[in-house]
């Protein structure tokens, strides 16, 4: 489990697994995706008890020009952010400078008395009830806060949030701005009593903000992307490193790709009030496996610790109310949602596999891992010692089937399964 500074490639057959067969993956996003237009490019890294076993460059670094997709491109991380913040959080809690039993209105005082929606909007008012209980910094980790986000335009709440610009990595008086803002608005539910993709983590940054008296990129920088080597993790790209930004996309109706949202884009460009913890980072390919490779190692990586093996173990367990999966408690089920996450539950900061036989796809329970809007995903898979990073830059991240697609090239790679032996991270 050693992961190489410079991540260099080993012989797939030291881990026991097939180069030949890991030699397909990359040949199908290729012809199936890059080849095909579907996607602008692909980096994927696969790692086995921490050797550097595959890595891929497809595709270009824009659709606009000829440049080859580099090694140490720069990816918009979107959602991928929000295990980096979990991780933040959790460096404090070990501090004792909080617990995750905490009432979030401790640290964000504004937010005291919240209260759930009953009926009502922005404009006229709303009509709301007391919470069971106050909302807990367990809850922002887990997403049982009873926040939203305002693409999901489910209700009047998720129609207040787009109404005060939650949804973006780019505005005037940051992440503070946002909260005041959300002190105006009830809840969806009652926290703990449901799972709900939110804002969360973006408030679990400011959470951290207000704990450790600094910017959160300052805190990151401190506490994780210095001392893990993670040189080209942050908010923002510099100027010296603005030929390494990968170009991102949307995908269109027709199979065309678009452009995404050139403002902001232009944003990563830089350093802006709005540091979003749930969303605002980029990365490389190798920043990302240095990260993933310290949780796969319970908290270390050369020698530096980042956290305990005991938080680790924690937070790749599932902590949704009664231990149940994620359609077992989602606020606003949806069929499509229930299928991808049958099976699968949430821990503090990443979706944890509860029963491989459900989601039916190939991993082990107690796989890990999250991804991003810009068609960005990671898992690790603590039984057979992987880890498995993909990154390309097209919104949405659901257009394809792409995170089973890779997984299943991935295990079918393996010649030997470590399942019941000791020794697994």
């Amino acid at each position: 489990m050693t992961l190489h500074h410079a991540a260099q490639l080993v012989d797939p057959s030291l881990v026991d697994m097939s180069a030949e067969r890991l030699q397909r993956l990359g040949e199908f996003f290729q012809s199936r995706y890059v080849a095909a237009r579907k996607l602008p490019c692909v980096q994927m890294l696969v790692a086995r008890c921490g050797e550097l076993v595959y890595q891929a460059e497809l595709g270009r670094m824009s659709l606009e020009d000829e440049r080859r997709l580099r090694p140490d491109a720069i990816f918009r991380l979107a959602s991928m952010s929000k295990p980096i913040t979990s991780v933040g959080m959790m460096v404090l809690v070990e501090e004792g400078l909080a617990s995750l039993d905490d009432r979030v209105d401790k640290f964000l005082p504004e937010w005291a008395g919240q209260e759930v929606f009953e009926m009502g909007d922005l404009e006229t008012g709303f009509r709301t009830r007391p919470p069971g209980r106050p909302m807990q910094i367990i809850d922002l980790l887990r997403h049982t806060s009873g926040l939203t986000y305002g693409f999901q335009q489910r209700n009047n709440v998720d129609a207040a949030y787009r109404a005060v610009k939650t949804d973006t990595i780019d505005r005037d008086g940051g992440m503070a701005a946002i909260v005041s803002d959300l002190a105006k608005v009830p809840l969806e539910f009652s926290p703990g009593e449901a799972w709900n993709y939110s804002i969360s983590t973006d408030v679990l940054g400011h959470v951290i903000e207000r704990i450790a008296d600094q910017p959160l990129d300052d805190f990151l920088q401190s506490r994780i992307f210095g001392p893990l080597s993670m040189n080209d993790t942050d908010f923002m790209v510099p100027e010296a490193k603005v030929d390494r930004l990968v170009s991102c996309y949307a995908a269109q109706p027709d199979g065309e790709m678009t452009p995404y949202e050139m403002s902001v884009a232009d944003a990563f460009l830089r350093k802006r009030e709005m540091l979003a913890g749930g969303g605002g980072m980029v990365s490389t390919g190798h920043d990302y496996l240095r990260f993933c490779q310290m949780l796969a190692n319970g908290g270390v990586l050369h020698g530096v610790q980042v956290l305990s093996p005991v938080t680790v173990d924690l937070m790749r367990r599932n902590h949704l109310p009664g231990g149940v999966d994620i359609p077992s408690c989602m606020h606003g089920f949806s069929s499509e949602a229930a299928a991808y996450y049958d099976g699968v539950g949430f821990g503090l900061g990443f979706s944890v596999v509860l029963a491989p036989d459900r989601p039916l796809t190939l991993g082990s329970k107690g796989a890990y891992g999250w991804g991003g809007a810009t068609s960005t995903f990671f898992w690790i898979d603590p039984v057979e010692q992987i880890v498995g990073i993909f990154l390309s830059q097209l919104v949405p991240s659901n257009a394809y089937p792409i995170h089973r697609q890779m997984r299943g090239f991935v295990y079918s790679a393996l010649t030997s399964s470590y399942a019941g032996q000791v020794g697994s991270f």
